[in-house]
């Protein structure tokens, strides 16, 4: 029976065959243009949480006279109320007041976990703003697509973290808790400020753990959502030919192309100009450098050419590298638009360039 089963049911397979080729830049630019990155909710939530429990075990001292005496003005106010009878204005406006002074206790708390919570995950990839995760899909509320997706090894994975959080996050309050119970039974024997500075160090000693333990899963978990991620873009090797010949085919990529090419061979060509015997201008337009090497090549080469800017650049290489720079309008126009870098010179320029660098030979015997 086993030998009759088509193992290629199992396979991850798409257009093509077999996807496995690593993802192109492009495969992964296109992906996070589409909303689509490896990011662990559990590695912000971690952060999140660590953030809030240090701000807590920072600002206790401001919020807890604020605690004291928000809840002892309003316990006035609700006995009065009661009392004496307050209209719908006053009650409405009492309550406004309220929110207000709770608004003040619980911001710093709301500031720090939106500005961490927003960091903790653009931290996690390239920051881009996209809406297409927000585009109508008809596979978003396709039955079937939504049953794969329960069933899948991705919702197991899910599955199986939360559990795990659960239980090491219920086993560490458990455990903080059974350690501190005598102090917890304190609480009905000491003042309201010391149970507020009570209740800080068990918070404390709970919260650090649990941000711990968080940001442990959250870094595993991150891992994995990488590797999973890429591991979903992986291609056939029909798909990587198709692309290929796409982006060929592009002629905005075809010019970025270009250009980089023609950067690179500017920079080999800058780099082999302290290697000239001589420079020959026209003088302002042109400059070609030459190098005569008989042991090499039997006739001198052109190293580097340039017009306008790029000339005045393999001029000033040339000065820099003490190079012979000789002014010959014809010879260097004829060079220019007829020799090209890495060729020999044709034979009807050799007289004019032979005397050139026989001045040149001059110069440094004399110099």
């Amino acid at each position: 029976m086993i030998k009759d089963l088509d193992l290629q049911f199992f396979a991850k397979d798409g257009e093509g065959g077999e996807k496995t080729e690593e993802p192109t830049p492009k495969k992964m630019e296109d992906s996070r243009k589409d909303g689509s990155v490896a990011k662990s909710k559990e590695l912000a939530t971690g952060v999140s949480l660590l953030a809030l429990f240090v701000t807590l075990r920072f600002i206790m001292g401001y919020i807890g006279p604020r605690l004291i005496n928000t809840f002892s003005k309003y316990w006035g106010l609700s006995s009065s109320a009661i009392l004496d009878g307050y209209s719908f204005q006053r009650v409405v406006a009492t309550l406004q007041e309220m929110a207000k002074d709770i608004l003040l206790i619980v911001a710093p708390f709301l500031i720090v976990g939106l500005v961490v919570g927003v960091l903790a995950n653009a931290l996690q990839f390239k920051w881009m703003v996209t809406t297409k995760p927000m585009e109508p899909k008809l596979s978003k509320i396709n039955p079937l697509s939504g049953f794969k997706r329960i069933f899948s090894s991705r919702s197991l994975v899910e599955l199986l973290k939360a559990i795990l959080m659960i239980g090491a996050v219920g086993y560490v309050a458990y455990s903080v808790l059974i350690k501190h119970v005598n102090d917890i039974l304190l609480l009905y024997d000491i003042t309201v400020e010391q149970s507020l500075a009570l209740l800080n160090s068990i918070i404390w000693d709970m919260g650090i753990r649990i941000s711990a333990v968080m940001l442990v899963i959250g870094v595993a978990d991150f891992a994995y959502q990488k590797w999973k991620h890429k591991d979903d873009l992986k291609m056939t090797k029909q798909e990587v030919k198709d692309e290929f010949k796409n982006s060929e085919g592009d002629p905005q990529i075809k010019g970025q192309q270009k250009q980089r090419m023609r950067q690179a061979s500017q920079r080999r060509m800058m780099q082999a100009v302290p290697e000239a015997d001589v420079v020959i201008t026209n003088p302002t337009h042109f400059a070609v450098a030459l190098k005569y090497d008989v042991t090499v090549r039997p006739a001198p080469v052109v190293v580097a050419k340039g017009a306008d800017f790029l000339a005045t650049k393999i001029k000033d290489v040339a000065r820099e590298n003490n190079i012979e720079i000789v002014e010959n309008k014809p010879l260097a126009r004829m060079l220019y638009y007829n020799v090209d870098i890495d060729d020999e010179i044709p034979p009807e320029l050799y007289e004019a360039v032979a005397n050139i660098l026989a001045y040149i030979i001059h110069l440094r015997k004399a110099g």
